[in-house]
């Protein structure tokens, strides 16, 4: 009985679920931004909390960055093929959430030196996908 409501709730939202459109990524590079900035302050103040706190920011909103709809939904292939945006910001989000888990695991480790270069690797990554997708 708890499965059959568990599933009905879940497909209910997904059904519901309203598309992720460019300001939904602007909220969330917003927020990817902010927690970067508190990673960093950790970094300065020499604070696991700080740290630890910013990564989870930073995971949590990862998770809900995508595709936006007029990419997915964009009709001519060869702009599509070219563009090639949807396979990069899938793997720029497996980059920076396998690089914040290792700021985390350095840091602790008492390797600061690791976990700042882990950092980074993650600026790399922001701005990787801001040349390819805002041209700069």
């Amino acid at each position: 009985m708890k499965k059959i409501v568990l599933a009905m709730i879940i497909t209910g939202s997904a059904l519901l679920a309203a598309p992720y459109t460019k300001a939904d990524r602007i909220t969330d590079m917003n927020e990817m931004a902010h927690a970067m900035n508190t990673i960093q302050s950790g970094f300065f103040y020499n604070n696991y909390e700080t740290i630890e706190a910013g990564v989870e920011k930073l995971n949590n909103t990862i998770i809900r960055v995508q595709p936006p709809v007029e990419e997915i939904e964009e009709m001519d292939l060869m702009t599509k093929y070219m563009n090639q945006k949807i396979q990069m910001s899938n793997k720029i989000v497996k980059k920076i959430s396998k690089k914040s888990r290792d700021i985390l695991e350095r840091f602790k480790s008492g390797d600061s030196t690791q976990a700042a270069q882990a950092y980074t690797k993650i600026m790399e990554q922001c701005i990787k996908c801001h040349r390819e997708t805002r041209n700069w």
